[in-house]
């Protein structure tokens, strides 16, 4: 199984973005992740589809856009039209579910469903044939820099079990939060292979090599 690690700009230098995106285009990463939070659904405020749209204008990588906000409806046309290339809604935010991942798909962007950490993982395989990935949240969402929950393994490793047993064998499992190199052992491990980092990689001495590390520990 190829690792994808996907690197969170929530932990760059924001007064330096396009030179953090070139930073981590030119190390190597596989995707650029994208967290928008609204502080409703999340208590943090990021920013939204303009600033992906500005991104799209300098790189060319693969945007990995992570909606972590109360009702994802409206927004859905904009962030295609910005330029993502996946987007990912919550199981848990308003709207109808169901709806919203068909439209993420009819406008041409992969559809992720993401779950935060007490949320059962029953609860997204419903809507499994109209996602391309499941992100199962690893921390609390909202805030970078927070410790890796390890009862969220076991979570990666059902719904794995699960995708074999029904036929989802190409779901992309994508896990965020606390994620380094012990860590991304563990979660590849268990079957997840989308990797988001944030701090590991942006805060690291040399990106390429903590970059390198997650793809050994996958």
């Amino acid at each position: 199984m190829n690792t994808i690690v996907s690197a969170s700009i929530l932990a760059s230098d924001l007064s330096r973005l396009a030179e953090e995106v070139g930073r981590a285009e030119g190390a190597g990463v596989d995707w650029l992740h994208i967290d928008v939070m609204d502080g409703v659904f999340v208590d943090n405020i990021t920013y939204g589809n303009n600033v992906v749209k500005a991104l799209r204008r300098v790189s060319g990588m693969f945007f990995d856009t992570h909606l972590m906000i109360i009702d994802p409806t409206k927004l859905i046309p904009r962030f295609a039209e910005a330029g993502s290339d996946m987007l990912t809604i919550h199981i848990e935010s308003a709207g109808d579910t169901e709806n919203n991942l068909s439209e993420i798909r009819r406008l041409g962007m992969r559809a992720g469903l993401a779950l935060k950490p007490n949320t059962p993982i029953e609860s997204v395989y419903p809507y499994l044939p109209l996602c391309d990935m499941v992100l199962i949240m690893t921390v609390e969402p909202g805030y970078g820099g927070q410790s890796f929950i390890p009862e969220c393994a076991d979570k990666v490793r059902q719904l794995r079990e699960y995708c074999r047993q029904n036929g989802f064998d190409k779901m992309n499992i994508q896990v965020d939060g606390g994620i380094n190199a012990d860590t991304a052992k563990i979660v590849t491990e268990a079957g997840a292979d989308v990797l988001v980092a944030g701090s590991y990689l942006f805060g690291a001495d040399d990106f390429k090599s903590a970059l390198d590390s997650l793809k050994c520990g996958g």
